[in-house]
């Protein structure tokens, strides 16, 4: 059974820092792209960030978080990390990750493409 558990939200001061982590089991972690997504209340789930199998050879931030936010992965520990750093208060929502069973040189920002989701993990920004 594939299982993908996010930790490491909570809540944190506008200008801060977190870091997110979600650890996978039940599959071949390499063989994953991974992505984070987000939802707000009231709001559509939205991609945040990709990276690509393997050793992650490539990464994909939308506008929003370019330049703050930072995807990465430890295929040894099974785990996908988001490194999020000048939170702002628009950035509190509920952060998903995700997994996409595909092997070339691409991640998908559509919530449509990943095959498992975890629960997700609370980040709440304060102002």
């Amino acid at each position: 059974q594939v299982q993908l558990v996010e930790s490491g939200g909570g809540l944190v001061q506008a200008g801060g820092f977190q870091r997110l982590s979600c650890t996978a089991s039940g599959l071949a972690f390499d063989d994953y792209a991974m992505g984070w997504f987000r939802q707000a209340p009231g709001r559509e789930r939205e991609g945040v960030a990709c990276i690509t199998w393997g050793s992650g050879g490539r990464k994909y931030y939308t506008d929003f978080v370019q330049g703050r936010f930072t995807i990465s992965r430890d295929n040894a520990k099974n785990t996908l990390y988001l490194q999020m750093n000048s939170l702002k208060p628009e950035d509190t929502a509920m952060y998903y990750c995700a997994a996409d069973r595909r092997i070339d040189d691409h991640c998908s920002g559509s919530a449509v493409a990943y095959d498992y989701w975890g629960q997700g993990t609370q980040v709440t920004v304060s102002s």
